[in-house]
């Protein structure tokens, strides 16, 4: 196998465990608040919202740390060892406590930061400026397929439930449970590169017999990494980069959580609002998929740059914004367990509700593609620490929407995505324009990237 095609394997296969992996757990985001809502044991007393809040927030503290962790155990054994916390935590549905629901989401949050700063550490080694286009879309097309498949499955198993049972709660997540372990399994497949390869690392055998050299210079790289993420927050790209990252994480929450919820709350669908939330999930993956694909395989043949797709990202969630505004009452993201028979300005359509579902999913791709592929373009040299600095932003925003969203009205909630989204767009062709710049200068094709 050519050193390309061996590249190309290395993404695919983590396109792929990631696949399965969010098959299960952003199954399991959507469908929980819903699921507590309807558990019948009054021992439990956990929220949903509340337990996304802390992943988010443990995820973002965790991000000053994970590129020291990925740089001493490698991404490879990185993502391993995350998958299994994932494959934990969703566990837990099976026989809900409440001290082991948020205890799990407290290491979910460590686990996640490791596990996508490996996975942006991977993506770049397999990756130079003329395919990190292209192998963003492809593995931002596999991730988010994840959506289609989980959804599905609740779609067509919830359907026409108004209450979910005890035996329909534990059959959804003995089988996310496994999917999840699948995936974990597959980050085994990836290949090694060269450079991902920490000193000594092909030699285990040196290691057993005593080589302290590899620990000291891992250690070496682990200071330097954590140092680099320091120094890399406050450069300029990264400070501009991070008020679009900013809104990514709100846009995050509201359509992986809280829309779904707000969709089972509206009692006017007619009995069908808890398969809804399966049909809304499966049409955001829809979206996701289609924006991956467009945008991140056709990445060569665009003479434009990332600008357009993410103009194109943030005019089709307005109009979603502006459409759910009018389509769904303003308690719905808040509504107690017997739902909301309120209507906003126009009885709640399941038509229209959908469709704001395919614009989440799509707006959502075009700006997380055109970050990870500016991301990967500007910093192929310091990826880990980039992509951590870039999940910290995203998942500590993730963590405060998860926390209001306990309390705001859904008209606050989108009015906050509104004022964000407009000032990311804008900083975002900041940084665009000065890459575009740099890149000219240095005599390379600017369609190139």
């Amino acid at each position: 196998m050519s050193p390309e095609s061996k590249k190309l394997f290395n993404i695919i296969i983590l396109g792929v465990s990631f696949m399965f992996i969010f098959t299960a757990f952003q199954t399991c985001g959507n469908i929980a608040q819903t699921v507590i809502t309807n558990l019948n044991n009054t021992d439990f007393h956990g929220s949903g919202y509340t337990s996304m809040s802390i992943i988010y927030g443990v995820f973002s503290a965790s991000n000053l740390i994970s590129p020291s962790v990925v740089a001493i155990v490698g991404p490879q054994l990185s993502m391993v060892v995350s998958g299994i916390f994932y494959s934990l935590y969703i566990a837990v549905f099976i026989q809900p406590a409440t001290w082991a629901f948020y205890t799990a989401s407290v290491f979910i949050g460590i686990a996640a930061a490791v596990l996508w700063t490996a996975q942006g550490n991977c993506l770049t080694v397999n990756s130079d400026e003329n395919t990190i286009g292209r192998n963003s879309g492809i593995f931002w097309a596999l991730l988010q397929s994840s959506l289609f498949f989980g959804n599905l499955y609740i779609y067509f198993a919830w359907q026409g439930k108004t209450h979910i049972s005890e035996s329909d709660r534990r059959t959804v997540f003995i089988a996310l449970t496994v999917i999840s372990l699948v995936g974990t399994v597959l980050f085994f497949l990836i290949r090694k590169q060269e450079d991902t390869k920490a000193p000594g690392e092909e030699d285990s055998a040196n290691e057993i017999l005593g080589d302290s050299l590899s620990a000291q210079n891992k250690m070496t790289r682990a200071v330097a990494a954590f140092k680099k993420s320091i120094k890399l927050s406050f450069t300029k790209e990264i400070l501009l980069l991070s008020v679009t990252t900013a809104y990514t994480g709100l846009e995050l929450t509201f359509f992986s959580g809280v829309y779904g919820t707000c969709i089972g709350a509206v009692n006017r669908f007619g009995g069908e609002e808890k398969s809804l939330i399966g049909l809304s999930g499966i049409f955001i993956g829809v979206g996701e998929i289609l924006g991956g694909g467009v945008f991140g395989l056709l990445s060569k043949n665009n003479r434009f740059g990332r600008n357009p797709v993410v103009m194109l990202g943030i005019v089709v969630h307005f109009i979603a914004f502006y459409l759910i505004f009018f389509n769904m009452p303003n308690d719905a993201p808040i509504a107690s367990m017997e739902g909301t028979d309120d209507v906003a300005y126009m009885i709640p359509s399941k038509e229209v509700a959908i469709f704001c579902s395919f614009l989440l999913g799509l707006g959502d791709s075009c700006f997380n593609t055109q970050l990870l592929s500016i991301l990967g373009f500007l910093y192929s040299e310091d990826s880990a620490p980039a992509f951590a600095i870039f999940k910290f932003v995203q998942s500590i925003c993730a963590a405060v929407a998860y926390f209001y969203s306990n309390y705001f009205l859904l008209q606050w909630q989108l009015l906050i995505m509104v004022v964000v989204g407009f000032f990311g767009t804008i900083t975002f062709f900041t940084v665009e324009w000065e890459a575009a710049a740099a890149l000219v200068a240095r005599g390379s094709d600017y369609s190139s990237i």
